[in-house]
């Protein structure tokens, strides 16, 4: 073991289809890498201790972990659940504990949402680089987001849950909503779910007026967002924002939405360099990851 690397960390982004798993030095460079597919604990879990286990014995100890992972998840270190995941929908999930499950290790657990971590990500190296507060949002199979100030993200009692706040609805759209939980929350109106059960089909295979809806339900959320954080930059990312016109029109709801209240230069015409897609891709959650357990190192 003499002469390899003393701090390595352990990087974790669970996601709700497929985990991504990381070692990195204390510089954040990746040594070893692996994607495993989400099942339930039992399949999910044991795979994950392998990969660790096995680059600890080829690359060296682990010294701490950073994990970002799906939710809902009790972020209070204070709390006797912390750790656990509470009312998520995944199945077999409830009651689970990704820092338990790392505990054989005996090292730090830095833990936060998957969208946080990817916000992180962003703003280290990517699209958020530069801005003091920073709001990321992700459209897949779920609507999250994540807030940064400092590059510290933001919560309270436990993480954000931007996505299951209501919208103003649309004159005349009388689609129901697929949220278990709300209905017709931004979720339930916008989210890949969501287009499926209303059109029967993913966006990217639907036309304007279907692109243009989706688009005002998730203006009405940026606009939110300007209105609640005052954030210098928003991310829209997400499998449903690569659709070719969705952010253009996100783009031209929101400022319809704002009206010209809020005046500061962070607010181009257009918003174009306001509101902005991920540059870091797919890698953004693995970069926040690595970048919580690097900061507990520190």
């Amino acid at each position: 073991m003499s002469g390899r690397p003393a701090s390595l960390v352990g990087a974790v982004e669970a996601g709700g289809t497929k985990f991504v798993l990381a070692v990195a030095d204390e510089r954040g460079a990746i040594l070893t890498h692996a994607r495993i597919p989400t099942g339930r604990p039992e399949e999910t879990l044991p795979p994950m201790m392998r990969f660790f286990r096995a680059a600890a014995q080829e690359h060296g100890p682990i010294a701490a972990f950073g994990v970002g992972t799906f939710g809902p998840i009790s972020l209070d270190r204070r709390a006797p659940d912390w750790g656990r995941f509470t009312t998520t929908p995944k199945p077999g999930w409830g009651g689970a504990s990704l820092p338990e499950a790392l505990a054989e290790f005996g090292v730090p657990v830095a833990l936060d949402t998957d969208v946080n971590a990817a916000a992180l990500g962003e703003w280290l190296t990517g699209a958020g680089q530069g801005a003091e507060t920073l709001a990321y949002t992700t459209v897949g199979t779920g609507i999250g987001v994540g807030v940064l100030r400092g590059g510290e993200p933001l919560g309270g009692i436990t993480h954000y849950e931007g996505g299951h706040v209501r919208p103003r609805r649309v004159d005349g759209d009388d689609f129901p909503g697929v949220c278990a939980r709300h209905r017709d929350c931004v979720e339930g109106l916008a989210s890949g779910p969501a287009i499926q059960a209303r059109w029967g089909a993913s966006l990217d295979r639907l036309g304007e007026f279907e692109v243009d809806l989706t688009a005002r339900y998730l203006a009405e959320f940026a606009t939110s967002l300007v209105l609640l954080h005052m954030p210098e930059r928003l991310i829209f990312g997400g499998g449903v924002c690569k659709t070719p016109g969705l952010i253009p029109a996100l783009r031209r709801h929101t400022e319809r939405l704002l009206e010209g209240y809020v005046v500061h230069p962070a607010f181009d015409p257009g918003l174009e360099r306001y509101i902005v897609t991920p540059t870091l891709g797919d890698d953004a959650g693995i970069r926040g990851a690595i970048e919580l357990g690097r900061r507990m190192l520190r």
